[in-house]
């Protein structure tokens, strides 16, 4: 949750060749998360703001990055370097942030079910396909990945311009749950997946997962559910066992599932789940039906 990503190049001067969205397609995302799925923050900027919320509201960044952001003299407010951190800013003022002016946006959130070979960061300098070439397009909203999975791991991710949640979403005080279905190489014996319950100590440090559950029919099949979020942490811990892994699936993050959405397909979140999510990592709930002055 940090940088704008630039601008894409267009197909004329050699970049990657967009997906082509209907109009119609692009108008009913819109009109739907406009009605059901954004939520205001007229609130917010009808008073007063400390400057780091209004960073981290304007989707740039978490309230602590925006500390680190000011003490390092990259944030100007009104063309002055602001080197105060408690500092508030009315609406009217321009605050721009490593050479961006940001804005307070609606608060938008999707949940995309991830496919292989799209990479889970805001930009790639290979020019390969990333989560946000898949919804921004359509939704016409400017958000961000909550955390990374690798290339060619598949399932769950969130994207949201709603800074405070994605960094505590990731920060691990807060015991997110990530749920993840392994296909290894090779069918697993009840033995070794005795020792992913119990046993596994990385170069890292050991790992306790909350649960490992072996599949009754598929013996090459493990589901294994982690609060932690390490490097490669799923892929490590089959290796441990001497297997290795041929495909890995996120199935469930932070309460939410992959039911009903297919690969490579997204949907915006309904306002008990943002709320919801909220709640998990003890920041307040949104009125979704405040009504606009």
């Amino acid at each position: 949750m940090r940088k704008k990503r630039n601008s894409r190049p267009d197909q004329s001067r050699g970049g990657k060749k967009k997906r082509p969205v209907l109009n119609r397609e692009k108008n009913r995302a819109k009109e739907f998360s406009n009605r059901s799925s954004t939520a205001s923050q007229k609130q917010v900027i009808e008073d007063e703001i400390r400057i780091n919320k209004f960073i981290a509201h304007a989707g740039y960044c978490s309230r602590r990055e925006a500390d680190e952001l000011i003490e390092a003299g990259k944030v100007k407010v009104n063309g002055k370097v602001v080197t105060e951190l408690g500092m508030k800013i009315k609406p009217a003022d321009n605050v721009v942030v490593e050479n961006q002016r940001l804005s307070l946006e609606p608060f938008v959130y999707i949940l995309l079910n991830k496919g292989r070979d799209t990479i889970s960061t805001t930009n790639d300098e290979k020019d390969r396909n990333t989560v946000l070439d898949v919804v921004e397009d359509a939704t016409g909203h400017r958000v961000y990945p909550v955390g990374r999975l690798d290339r060619n791991t598949t399932g769950l991710i969130i994207l949201t311009n709603d800074g405070d949640l994605a960094h505590r979403l990731m920060h691990p005080s807060y015991q997110v749950k990530k749920t993840y279905e392994i296909t290894a190489n090779r069918p697993l014996t009840p033995e070794e997946v005795e020792r992913l319950r119990t046993d596994v100590v990385l170069d890292d440090g050991p790992i306790k997962p909350a649960r490992v559950k072996h599949d009754m029919y598929d013996p090459s099949i493990v589901t294994i559910s982690v609060y932690e979020g390490r490097n490669h942490l799923i892929r490590r811990m089959i290796d441990f066992i001497g297997a290795d892994v041929e495909k890995l699936k996120r199935t469930r993050y932070a309460g939410l599932s992959d039911e009903n959405l297919r690969m490579g397909r997204w949907r915006y979140l309904r306002q008990k789940e943002i709320n919801d999510l909220r709640q998990l990592v003890k920041l307040e709930t949104l009125d979704f039906n405040r009504e606009e002055k």
